[in-house]
């Protein structure tokens, strides 16, 4: 019994020691296939560059067909780098430059284009019908941060009741909140009568 009950305890270590060992291979395999994608977004360049032949590309938007060997000369007689800008072409698209200063204006690029590429959200800000003017500048203050943030901001006044039948008062209200904001945004969707409420959509200044 003595004997059996350590077989399971050995076969459970062993057990426990071969996951952790697969853990730490899969984690290490992660780390390696994150850092070969991280290489692949640096551009060839120099000897790098394998292709026999590349389309040379001044800064003027001239072009030349040459042999690899060529355009490197070419680059260290300039005392630049030549870097391989569209690899899929054929021939590649090379260009001279200096390296650092490309990869830090392509890293600027890449920011850009994320900020960009970042799904603006749409941030609805309600008052009533008799909402009084301290709450307003309230309202207001709120709208400048989210249009400074690139945010869309949209404006909902509701009525009930009575107040339905001033629809008018209601529109002036709002026409004039937008108003306030005029240094800091454009109207991207009109005022607009929904039910027992009017709405309208601002957006930041380009």
């Amino acid at each position: 019994m003595r004997t059996l009950l350590l077989v399971c305890v050995c076969d459970s270590i062993w057990l426990y020691h071969l996951f952790l060992s697969t853990l730490l291979f899969l984690r290490q395999r992660r780390g390696r296939s994150t850092g070969m994608k991280q290489q692949q977004r640096r551009p060839r360049a120099n000897e790098e560059i394998r292709a026999p032949e590349v389309l040379l590309v001044s800064d003027d938007g001239s072009a030349e067909q040459m042999s690899s060997e060529a355009a490197l000369a070419r680059a260290r007689e300039e005392g630049g780098d030549l870097i391989e800008v569209s690899p899929k072409a054929k021939p590649p698209v090379v260009k001279i430059s200096n390296l650092g200063r490309y990869l830090y204006q392509l890293q600027k690029k890449e920011k850009k284009q994320k900020a960009h590429a970042k799904q603006t959200e749409v941030k609805m800000l309600r008052f009533g019908f008799r909402t009084d003017r301290h709450d307003l500048e309230r309202l207001l203050q709120r709208a400048r941060e989210f249009l400074a943030e690139r945010h869309l901001v949209k404006f909902v006044v509701r009525l009930r009741g009575r107040e339905l039948t001033n629809k008018e008062y209601a529109r002036q209200k709002l026409r004039s909140l937008v108003a306030e904001l005029a240094d800091v945004a454009d109207i991207e969707q009109d005022l607009r009568s929904q039910g027992n409420q009017f709405t309208t959509i601002v957006r930041p200044k380009r």
